[in-house]
């Protein structure tokens, strides 16, 4: 089994950390502020990534790693979300509609990474060696335009964007559990410039082209550092 394991608080620090996080992002992405050159726990700024925040440890290669193992994915929806939804759009949502929402995107994101990571060569594991590298994902901020709405399942939702999400996404030696990166890398759905109708189906879709691409762009820096030894 994997070595690396949440603290007896790791929910307690997972909360604080995607607050603070996600205050820093949203400046960086504001243009109001610039990330700290080095987080509390260490990590240096990387600048010039194709996501919009990296931290990583000095020195740390990914070189090492042919090999991943994928933590199942927090998700967790942008504050107010719920009740901007039951004020503005007549939905009522309900607590299983949260974690049905949150359960079927966590398994759409294994999903996609999992796709994408392994057609770049790199294998799927459950144990912890020398070769595994270690993602520990999470999707914050989640906001949605059209979620499901049993209740009035006639209506209809327009908006020029299905929404946004943001990643946040930490990387992990297996073996010895050492945090080597984190990257938040906020993302939104194409925006059409008009309000066209929003459904289920359209999130899907919009959710899956949002996690495609952060894959893509992960698998990336693995094979960059596993050719050129970076």
């Amino acid at each position: 089994m994997i070595v690396l394991s949440m603290p007896r608080n790791g929910r307690q620090r997972i909360g604080t950390a995607f607050v603070a996080l996600l205050c820093m992002t949203f400046a960086f992405a504001a243009g109001a502020d610039q990330p700290p050159a080095v987080s509390s726990d260490g990590l240096h700024l990387v600048k010039h990534t194709k996501f919009a925040v990296v931290y990583a440890k000095p020195g740390a290669s990914l070189k090492a790693y042919d090999k991943f193992a994928l933590l199942d994915c927090f998700v967790s929806f942008r504050k107010d979300w719920r009740q901007d939804m039951e004020d503005n759009g007549d939905n009522m949502i309900t607590d299983d509609d949260i974690k049905r929402i949150e359960t079927e995107l966590a398994a759409r994101f294994k999903q996609v990474f999992v796709k994408e990571l392994e057609a770049g060569g790199f294998q799927l594991s459950t144990d912890a060696a020398a070769d595994v590298l270690v993602l520990r994902p999470a999707i914050i901020n989640l906001d949605m335009e059209a979620p499901p709405n049993d209740w009035n399942p006639t209506e209809q939702t327009y908006s020029s964007s299905a929404g946004q999400m943001t990643l946040y996404l930490e990387l992990y030696d297996s073996l010895t559990s050492t945090l080597l990166a984190r990257v938040i890398d906020p993302e939104a759905a194409s925006n059409y410039g008009v309000f066209t109708w929003q459904s289920q189906a359209g999130n899907i879709a919009a959710a899956d082209g949002i996690m495609k691409k952060w894959s893509d762009t992960l698998r990336g820096y693995m094979e960059a550092a596993r050719s050129s030894g970076g």
